[in-house]
């Protein structure tokens, strides 16, 4: 585990990152709160920060307190702060202000080892509760939260000559796939195409209930149309089992390419319009967000 150190003075300082790092730790230590939090803010594998509460320019509660908004809901980020002062409000004070747990100064070996594995145990759990909130249960792909977090995380990164295409992706005429096979055999089709989606980047998600999304880094209008393309005719050729033999799948694709200034809404939006068209051209088909069909090998 990757622990933040933060105690202004320097014996106890290399004392306590001995202790830490004799428990198979990495220790990153810091007199200064202010490049801790700043250093915590850039390194997303640092797990726990250790602070006294009297670390310069910002008090440790006000560290506390950054470092939990800085951690959200969505990053596993434990709070282990050191105190001489063991009063009952003063340890109410340091866990309202973001803690987690509070050891004293100077901690003893035994206890720090064991409160930094109880840490572990926590984060354990906290990472498997976030997979499974950022993970569609029918089809093991992103959810529609993860898909809207990750994908916010990937234009955040962007630079303005970075190219980027979004792909939105629906089933054709699924509700007769329901109708005339069960919704046993439609979460099959949902699966089998999802399966498809898996090797064409990272991050693709189940937004709806037959409707895709995916966001595709370093790919233009072209390269991106010839893997809709790819998507397209692969769908064309599974063979999913029905109540009444194999179901016929199709599915209709619409592409939209980032431009500087888009937001996640309007990249899909624009895409989103782009498969509405495919489906007013008769489905069965890729097109652009120009509103027309894409040729698979330009």
């Amino acid at each position: 585990m990757r622990v933040v150190l933060v105690e202004p003075g320097s014996i106890l300082r290399n004392t306590v990152a001995r202790l830490i790092e004799a428990g198979g730790h990495r220790v990153d230590a810091f007199s200064d709160s202010e490049q801790a939090l700043a250093h915590v803010a850039a390194n997303e594998d640092v797990a726990c920060v250790v602070t006294s509460l009297d670390v310069p320019p910002a008090c440790g509660l006000e560290l506390c307190w950054c470092l939990r908004t800085l951690a959200g809901t969505t990053r596993p980020l434990a709070v282990i702060a050191m105190s001489a002062d063991r009063s009952g409000r003063r340890l109410g004070e340091v866990l309202d202000s973001g803690a987690d747990d509070v050891i004293v100064t100077p901690p003893e070996a035994l206890e720090l080892r064991a409160r930094l594995r109880a840490v572990e145990r926590a984060l354990t759990l906290q990472r498997q509760l976030i997979r499974e909130a950022d993970t569609d249960a029918l089809t093991q792909l992103l959810s529609r939260g993860g898909f809207t977090r990750r994908a916010r995380a990937c234009l955040a990164a962007l630079a303005p000559d970075d190219r980027l295409t979004a792909l939105m992706i629906d089933i054709d005429r699924f509700k007769a796939i329901n109708d005339r096979h069960g919704h046993d055999g439609g979460d099959r089709v949902i699966r089998a195409v999802a399966d498809l989606l898996k090797e064409s980047g990272p991050i693709a998600g189940r937004i709806g209930g037959e409707e895709f999304a995916v966001l595709m880094p370093g790919h233009g209008l072209g390269s991106a149309g010839r893997a809709a393309e790819s998507i397209r005719q692969g769908c064309a050729r599974l063979q999913v089992a029905g109540r009444h033999g194999p179901i016929p799948v199709t599915c209709s694709l619409g592409l939209a390419a980032w431009a500087e200034g888009d937001t996640l809404e309007t990249l899909l939006a624009r895409a989103d319009d782009a498969l509405y068209a495919a489906k007013a051209a008769g489905r069965d088909r890729v097109v652009s967000a120009t509103g027309r069909p894409l040729d698979p090998v330009s």
